[in-house]
């Protein structure tokens, strides 16, 4: 059986309804996953291919997605079906009609009404992925210790693997010491995040929803799904006025959002190399510079 006849036959399990599909169409934007939009006589289909190894990647993000699907306000695309059929790995999730204009204080306030969403620990209880890069989500009751050890420490780990030079992991080694100390006095929820929400990531529905998808999953500081807003260029004002009328930030923000986004930036690094390792210097020199 070929790749799209196996997907033909597992959406026909998993809905309930004899599925037939028509020629998929490429849909660009992704550099880890191949995707494509395929449309049937029961609605249209978003799938995203990877290699066969790459089946517990979808998984997980199946698993992030029903996760997000419980916050009212936002549109999330829902996973239907995952497997791997020969050298592939395939997740189907229902295709969103995307590209239409909305109000992005309604993101905003989805997003405060996603983070009300808590748990009792930080982390999730599977690993997932952050672009390509593994993402270490072993529970933790403490947010200093989830973020020093498995947010910045594992970052920092890739990178000495990757030719990161001593100047940047002794820096990286004071920031995970000074942590008390930058964090002190800070005790945020466990809200379920987004994980990876740059403007890549979410859009507007055609009946002006707003969407968001190809999460990075797991309980922690909402500021860091702000903080990563702000990363490639922002948000609209709005998202962050409606945000903050439903769930203002606390004090010092501003410079944890540097320390939020510090991960991001590694992961870059790690990913990409290239300028990102000096822009990660930066922001660790900035860090050190608010605890000396």
């Amino acid at each position: 059986m070929s790749l799209w006849t196996d997907i033909e036959a597992d959406l026909t399990r998993c809905t309930g309804a004899a599925v037939r599909l028509s020629a998929p169409a490429t849909v660009g934007g992704g550099c880890i996953n191949q995707a494509y939009q395929v449309r049937s006589q029961n609605g249209t289909y978003f799938v995203k291919l990877n290699a066969a190894g790459g089946l517990e990647m979808f998984e997980a993000e199946a698993q992030g997605l029903q996760a997000l699907g419980q916050a009212p306000g936002l549109r999330v695309p829902q996973p239907l079906c995952w497997g791997v059929s020969g050298a592939n790995a395939y997740l189907v999730m229902e295709g969103l009609e995307l590209g239409g204009s909305g109000d992005p204080a309604a993101l905003g306030e989805g997003l405060a009404a996603l983070h009300r969403i808590s748990a009792d620990r930080f982390g999730w209880h599977r690993d997932n992925t952050i672009g390509s890069t593994p993402q270490v989500n072993r529970q933790a009751d403490d947010w200093q210790t989830f973020w020093r050890e498995h947010r910045l420490g594992f970052q920092l780990q890739l990178a000495a693997r990757n030719g990161a030079g001593d100047a940047l992991l002794d820096a990286g080694r004071q920031l995970q010491e000074a942590l008390p100390m930058l964090l002190a006095g800070h005790t945020p929820a466990a809200s379920l995040l987004h994980g990876d929400l740059w403007s890549g990531n979410y859009s507007f529905t055609r009946a002006g929803e707003p969407a968001i998808f190809d999460p990075a999953v797991y309980y922690g500081d909402r500021e860091t799904d702000i903080a990563m807003t702000e990363l490639f260029g922002g948000f609209a004002t709005a998202f962050y006025s409606a945000y903050r009328s439903a769930w203002p930030l606390e004090e010092g923000y501003a410079v944890r959002k540097i320390l939020y986004n510090l991960y991001h930036v590694l992961n870059h690094f790690n990913l990409f190399g290239g300028g990102y390792l000096s822009q990660a210097q930066r922001m660790l020199e900035r860090l050190l510079s608010e605890v000396r």
